[in-house]
């Protein structure tokens, strides 16, 4: 399958859709995915079997899915409804105590942040490390993390669309006796996760960006997950319950991560959309994509943020004010060309895809 097949099954009426880092449109194929299994669950799973048993099928074959391309096990795959709700399961993971350390970068996404700022009220300390040009300072790194419990950074920056040494990072967190939480929401669908390689603690993720797939699926990679007892939790974490003696035994996999009754379409959708990414592959997109992306950052001269040698589909640049910026997303919205100002003073994004058109990108340029 060529990116261009995938491109044809998205019909957004003639827009130009740069804002994959935001949100993906789903192809017709994965929205048809969803559609279906929430017709079979409503009724073939209710009518003639058991609606939870069903789930829980679809739910292990979602698992088995998504360790596929992680290239790990499913034992180490939870599914979260999003990367924040990831996040979220895995602070509520930890047993938090005054005097604690969270580290996190400036880079991060306010799901990298909001669970760490909540924690100050309970006397844990939160270290920001700065990420100039979009990669860790290393030395302001090495000296946060020393006597952390936890470091939270992103893999692939959501402003500048760089690549963090997650490996490396991860290490020196390890050596200093940090757990590692990464937020790789914006690597499915445009990047490899080595998760086995990069030695993280937790990889959390969401298959509604890059991958295409629909809002509700996120998933969370657990590397050890019988040392952790998560208190964000509901019957699907456990293996055994006794209410009367109030004993718990959780599974012994990432499945203690889960929580309950979800819908079965977002997953479902995942799944497809996973069968897309590997039908059209990963060289190819990344090929097709640097070929775009050095074509807007043709038409960008000296504006451009993101490195000139492209590490992702992200296309950051500065228009010098808030007020530029903003106004530059208004009227490419006007023009139907959809893109997105980020919390930096005058940055703009665009998120372009293999699936996207050199007309597209054009259409962008022209409104430079």
């Amino acid at each position: 399958m060529e990116p261009a097949d995938v491109a044809a099954d998205i019909d957004l009426d003639g827009t130009a859709y740069l804002n994959w880092g935001a949100s993906g449109p789903a192809p017709e194929r994965v929205l048809a995915a969803a559609r279906e299994e929430q017709r079979r669950h409503e009724r073939h799973a209710h009518s003639v079997a058991d609606p939870y048993e069903y789930a829980g099928e679809q739910f292990g074959a979602t698992r088995e899915a998504v360790a596929d391309l992680l290239d790990t096990s499913a034992e180490r795959i939870a599914l979260t409804d999003s990367t924040s709700d990831g996040i979220s399961r895995v602070a509520n993971a930890i047993d938090w105590a005054e005097g604690d350390t969270v580290v996190r970068t400036d880079l991060e996404h306010p799901a990298g942040e909001l669970p760490w700022d909540r924690l100050r009220e309970a006397g844990v300390e939160v270290r920001v490390v700065p990420c100039p040009d979009g990669h860790f300072d290393r030395d302001a790194y090495r000296e946060a993390v020393d006597g952390a419990t936890l470091v939270c950074f992103n893999s692939i920056s959501w402003f500048h669309g760089t690549h963090l040494d997650v490996e490396w990072a991860t290490r020196v967190a390890h050596d200093a006796g940090a757990a590692v939480l990464v937020d790789a929401v914006q690597s499915p669908g445009q990047a490899a996760m080595p998760v086995e390689d990069w030695d993280a603690d937790f990889v959390a993720a969401a298959g509604h960006k890059w991958l295409a797939g629909v809002w509700g699926a996120g998933f969370c990679y657990v590397r050890d997950p019988e040392r952790w007892r998560p208190r964000h939790l509901g019957y699907y974490a456990a293996e055994q319950y006794d209410a009367e003696a109030g004993a718990l035994s959780y599974h012994a996999d990432a499945r203690r991560f889960e929580i309950g009754t979800n819908s079965l379409a977002p997953y479902a959708a995942l799944r497809e959309t996973i069968d897309l990414h590997h039908e059209v592959g990963l060289d190819t997109i990344r090929e097709r994509q640097r070929g775009l992306v050095e074509r807007l950052q043709d038409g960008l001269g000296d504006r451009l943020v993101s490195p000139r040698d492209p590490e992702s589909g992200l296309v950051t640049f500065d228009l010098g004010d808030e007020a530029a910026a903003r106004g530059l997303v208004d009227r490419a919205n006007d023009a139907d060309v959809v893109i997105r100002s980020v919390p930096r003073d005058g940055w703009v994004r665009a998120s372009v895809h293999a699936f996207n058109t050199e007309a597209e990108v054009d259409r962008l340029v022209d409104l430079l």
